[in-house]
């Protein structure tokens, strides 16, 4: 029987070296793989290339290896909620390549599933197609770094001829995902909004680690529950269910105070 478990995400993230590529898990906060993302911290990986949808905020999930300065590019599609990330983009330490929502996603899913590239709608008429979005800037706040122009085809779409923009699919060297339970054999479940960019990371790693909640036995998974099959997964951590998790923002409403004497 195939047992792709590893005692610890120290173990499991050991073989990651300086200038590796990751795909990262996780949607905002939730789903971020922060286990597997402390040990690469701890074992003072650096000068990573990293596919994310975002880079979670200044002192939690990615947003731990970016204050380390550790990140040398980052590929995502959301950079809000994290003013270090602002700050070193714009004084030329890090780069990045601004990519359309969607557009990151199918680009993590079409390397995962072995396609080189697709045409997408995304991006046409603007800069993504166009060329010319800073990717890194020198200190003096000039373009160091500038997005290519990406070729644009004509596609006739229910007989109305329509431009659509040529994207290249992603693979990285290694992925670190997060699921809330997993076999030993690397079939995972993925939890509510932990489950948007969570397995498309995983298949576009060469190497993927998952960290889970929950360990379970093969054959303890419904089959029709699997959200992401072992043949993506190579290494697998469990975490326990009481990792600590958290949320960009905390709000509650306001309690109205003509009803609470009712």
């Amino acid at each position: 029987m195939i047992d792709k478990q590893w005692a610890s995400a120290a173990e499991a993230v050991e073989d990651i070296q300086d200038g590796a590529s990751l795909a990262v898990g996780g949607f905002g906060l939730s789903g971020n793989p922060i286990a597997l993302i402390e040990a690469l911290l701890a074992q003072g990986t650096t000068d990573l290339s990293i596919v994310s949808n975002n880079c979670g905020v200044d002192d939690w999930g990615l947003g731990v290896l970016l204050n380390a300065q550790r990140i040398r590019k980052m590929t995502s599609s959301y950079v809000g909620e994290n003013k270090e990330f602002e700050r070193q983009f714009l004084s030329g330490e890090l780069e990045l390549e601004l990519t359309p929502q969607g557009t990151l996603a199918e680009k993590l899913r079409a390397g995962g599933s072995g396609i080189a590239a697709f045409y997408t709608q995304t991006g046409v008429g603007t800069q993504v197609a166009e060329g010319g979005l800073p990717r890194r800037y020198n200190t003096d706040g000039s373009v160091e770094v500038a997005s290519p122009v990406k070729d644009v085809r004509t596609f006739g779409v229910n007989g109305v001829p329509t431009e659509f923009v040529l994207e290249e699919a992603i693979t990285t060297d290694f992925a670190l995902v997060h699921a809330i339970a997993g076999d030993r054999h690397g079939n995972l479940v993925f939890n509510k909004a932990a489950r948007n960019f969570n397995p498309l990371a995983a298949m576009a790693g060469r190497v993927c680690i998952a960290q889970v909640e929950q360990l379970v036995e093969p054959g303890e998974i419904d089959p029709d529950r699997v959200h992401l099959p072992g043949v993506f997964v190579h290494r697998i951590v469990e975490v326990g269910t009481d990792i600590e998790k958290r949320i960009e923002r905390r709000t509650v409403t306001k309690t109205d105070t003509a009803q609470e004497g009712s």
